[in-house]
This record gives C-alpha cells, sequence and structure tokens, in this order.
C-alpha cells in the first residue's frame, strides 16, 4: 500500500528523492496499514542534525482504545548522517524544502520517499496544467 503526496508534485519541483525510516508506535502502522494518512500539509526539518516530519496526520487507529497516538506528533526520521548533513547544506545555503512525496511499505518497515523541492510559481502551474490537459487531447484522438 502506497499514500501518495500529489499535491508536492503539483506545487513543488523535486530536484532528488531520499528514502528514509520512520519511528512509528504500533496503533500509527495498523493506521497506515488501512489508508488513514493524510500528507497535504506535511515537511521535514532538520534539527540537532536529525530529521523530523512534522503536520503528516496519521488517524487514530479505531480499536486502539487508550494506546491510540496522537494524530499530528512530530515524528522522527531515521536516515544516514551523511544524507541529513547533505540534506541540510541543501536546506539551509540554496533554499530547498523537503517535502514526504509518499509512505510504503519496504519488507514490511514503513518508509517515506523525502523530495527536495523548490516551490512552484502560479506560471509554472498553469503550464503544468496546459501540458497535462494537451496530453489528454492526444491521446483521446489517438484512440479515437
Amino acid at each position: 500500500m502506497e499514500i501518495l503526496n500529489r499535491k508536492a508534485r503539483y506545487d513543488y519541483f523535486i530536484e532528488d528523492e531520499f528514502e528514509a525510516g520512520v519511528v512509528l508506535t504500533g496503533t500509527e502502522i495498523k493506521s497506515i496499514r488501512e489508508g488513514k494518512v493524510n500528507l497535504g500539509d506535511s515537511y521535514a526539518i532538520i534539527r540537532n542534525e536529525e530529521i523530523y516530519l512534522l503536520n503528516t496526520h496519521i488517524s487514530s487507529y479505531e480499536a486502539g482504545n487508550i494506546f491510540n497516538h496522537d494524530e499530528d506528533r512530530t515524528r522522527k526520521l531515521l536516515m544516514h548522517k551523511s544524507e541529513i548533513k547533505k540534506l541540510n547544506n541543501k536546506v539551509t545555503l540554496e533554499g530547498y524544502t523537503l517535502i514526504p512525496l509518499k509512505i510504503y511499505f519496504n519488507k514490511g518497515r514503513a518508509k517515506v520517499l523525502i523530495g527536495l523541492c523548490k516551490g512552484k510559481k502560479n506560471y509554472d502551474k498553469r503550464e503544468a496544467i496546459k501540458k497535462r490537459d494537451t496530453e489528454r487531447e492526444m491521446r483521446a484522438n489517438y484512440k479515437n
């Protein structure tokens, strides 16, 4: 199961992608397996040479009773120190943003694909919409 952040590809130019593990509780894993995750306003920050995921909404697990998790808590990501330092240099010096692109499972472990992104301007977004529409029209004409 994959949970995609479709808004990220529309709002940002994605320069590079990095895979990171996530520190989660048991009820969070069960909610992710059910697909109850919203990555819409999520982003990652680097503090004290550690990387954290903010504003990721993972709905509470229905059968979790008193052991349920806080839905919008800050979650720590697991990456190599060298990757974190490289990302930190890009973010601080070149003005990039770290955006989660998708959450998926790899060998039973939850992973987050983090994108190193630059924001798009409104005219870039309009251009992307125009390109998508022309491709859709060409496919429709090709089928006929």
